[in-house]
C-alpha cells in the first residue's frame, strides 16, 4: 500500500488531474506539484476559469459543439456557408478541422461512431437531428469528415443511406499522403488509399 504523501486537498486535486486524456498518475502529480508552485500565477486562475466554464458551457442545440452561447460562435457566423455542413464524430474534430481553416462551412457533431458492441446504435447519436437538418432544404453538401476506422466508416455507409433519395450531395473526406509525409513511413493503409485515390498532375 502506497503512503500519502499530502493532504486530502491535494490528493484529491491529483486524482482528478490523472482523469485528464494524456495524464497519467505521474504526469497528473508533477502537474500538481506545478500548479501548487504557481499558485498565484496558475492554480488560482486555472480555478476560476474553470468554474466560469462549468457554469457556462453548454452544448449547441443546432450542431453540438460546446460555446458559451446557444447557437454556437460557428453557428452564428453570417459568413458561414449554409449550404455545406461538414459532419464530424466528436467536438475535438471539430476544433481540428477549424485550425486547418480549410473550408467556411457549418458543421453537425454526431457525438461518436456506430458500435454495435458497445451498444452505440443510431438513437445514440445525433443522425436523426442531422436528416432532419437536412430536410430543412438549405442544405446542399453534406461533408462526412469521420475518423478511418471501422466504426467510423461503418457510420458514414449509415449516414450516406439515411441522406439517400434527399437533395443533398454526400462526400467524404479523401484519404492518402499527408502533406509533407514520406511514403518510406507510411502505413501499408495509406498508401492503399493513396493510391485508389489518385489524381491528374
Amino acid at each position: 500500500m502506497s503512503k500519502r504523501i499530502a493532504g486530502p486537498e491535494i490528493e484529491k486535486l491529483i486524482q482528478l488531474l490523472a482523469r485528464v486524456p494524456g495524464l497519467g498518475p505521474r504526469s497528473a502529480r508533477r502537474a500538481a506539484l506545478h500548479l501548487i508552485k504557481k499558485k498565484d500565477q496558475l492554480l488560482v486562475p486555472l480555478s476560476q476559469a474553470m468554474t466560469s466554464a462549468a457554469e457556462n458551457v453548454r452544448v449547441c442545440s443546432r450542431c453540438g459543439n460546446v460555446d458559451t452561447t446557444d447557437p454556437c460562435t460557428v453557428c452564428s457566423d453570417p459568413r458561414r456557408d449554409p449550404a455545406t455542413v461538414i459532419v464530424v464524430e466528436d467536438v475535438a474534430d471539430l476544433w481540428a478541422l477549424e485550425r486547418a481553416g480549410a473550408l467556411n462551412a457549418g458543421y453537425h457533431v454526431l457525438g461518436g461512431t456506430l458500435s454495435p458492441l458497445d451498444g452505440i446504435g443510431p438513437d445514440q447519436l445525433t443522425i436523426r437531428q442531422l436528416v432532419s437538418r437536412v430536410a430543412e432544404g438549405e442544405i446542399k453538401e453534406v461533408v462526412l469528415a469521420v475518423n478511418a476506422t471501422v466504426e467510423g466508416q461503418t457510420t458514414a455507409h449509415y449516414l450516406t443511406d439515411q441522406l439517400s433519395g434527399m437533395d443533398v450531395r454526400v462526400t467524404r473526406l479523401a484519404y492518402g499522403v499527408p502533406v509533407g509525409g514520406e511514403l518510406d513511413y507510411l502505413d501499408e493503409g495509406t498508401l492503399s488509399a493513396a493510391l485508389r485515390a489518385r489524381t491528374a498532375f
